[in-house]
C-alpha cells in the first residue's frame, strides 16, 4: 500500500534524524564543557566518518592535536541537519545526490540539480549518466542547536552555487540566473544524510500527464 509505505518511511527518516541529532548534541555539550574522554573522542571520529562522510585531516588524528580536533569537530557537529530520502534513479527529470568539493577542497554530500552540471564536459556527463539515485522524496530537518537556539540558516548558504537555467517568458526562451536553490546551495553547509527509500514513496508531478499515474488515482 502506497500510503502505508510513505508513512512508514517518513517515520524512519524522522527516527534517524532524532538519533543523529541526539549524538551531535551530546558531542557539542561535551566539547563545550571540556569533558571528552578518549572513548568519546573515538565515538566522534567514527560518527564523522560513518554518518557525515567527511574525511578527517590526518594531522588532527594525532594525539598532540587533540584540542585542534575537538575545535574542528565542534564546527562540524554544530550545524543544521537534514536527513534526505532518496529513490533509485529511474529516468525522472531532475538532479540527485553527489559528492561535491567545496572551495577548500573538502568533499561533502550535496544535492545537485542537473542544470548545475557541465554537460559539455565528458567526465561530468559520465558521472551524471552513472548516478544511481534521484532527488529527495522527503527531507527531515533539524534547525536548532543543543541549547535549543535556532540557527541562522543564512550562515549555511553557499552563495556561489547560483546557476543559469533555461526557461520561457511570454512564449520566448530565456536564460535565468537563479540563486542557490533550497535543496542545493541554500543547504550547502548543513550536515547531510542520504537514505534510500522505496520508489513507492515517490509520486512526482512534473507534467499534467503525471497525474494519470496509478499513485495519483
Amino acid at each position: 500500500d502506497h500510503k502505508y509505505q510513505s508513512l512508514l518511511y517518513k517515520k524512519v527518516l524522522c527516527g534517524l534524524a532524532i538519533r543523529l541529532r541526539r549524538s551531535m548534541f551530546k558531542f557539542c555539550k561535551a566539547i563545550e564543557q571540556k569533558r571528552v574522554p578518549v572513548s568519546l573522542r573515538r565515538e566522534m571520529e567514527q560518527f564523522i566518518k560513518r554518518w557525515l562522510q567527511i574525511e578527517i585531516p590526518k594531522d588532527l588524528l594525532e594525539r598532540t592535536h587533540k584540542h585542534d580536533f575537538l575545535q574542528w569537530a565542534y564546527l562540524h557537529f554544530d550545524r543544521p541537519l537534514r536527513v534526505c530520502g532518496m529513490v533509485k534513479n529511474e529516468g525522472e527529470p531532475g538532479g540527485g545526490p553527489f559528492w561535491v568539493k567545496d572551495k577548500n577542497g573538502q568533499a561533502r554530500l550535496q544535492i545537485v540539480e542537473k542544470s548545475q552540471i557541465n554537460l559539455d564536459d565528458p567526465e561530468q556527463q559520465k558521472i551524471l549518466d552513472q548516478s544511481t539515485h534521484f532527488n529527495p522524496v522527503d527531507l527531515v530537518c533539524s534547525t536548532r542547536n543543543y541549547k535549543g537556539e535556532s540557527y541562522n540558516l543564512l550562515d549555511f548558504v553557499d552563495p556561489e552555487t547560483g546557476f543559469i537555467s533555461h526557461k520561457s517568458s511570454n512564449g520566448q526562451p530565456i536564460k535565468a540566473l537563479e540563486l542557490p536553490g533550497l535543496w542545493n546551495g541554500a543547504m550547502a553547509y548543513w550536515n547531510t544524510i542520504f537514505v534510500e527509500v522505496p520508489a513507492a514513496t515517490f509520486s512526482p508531478v512534473k507534467t499534467v500527464n503525471d497525474l494519470l499515474k496509478p499513485l495519483h488515482q
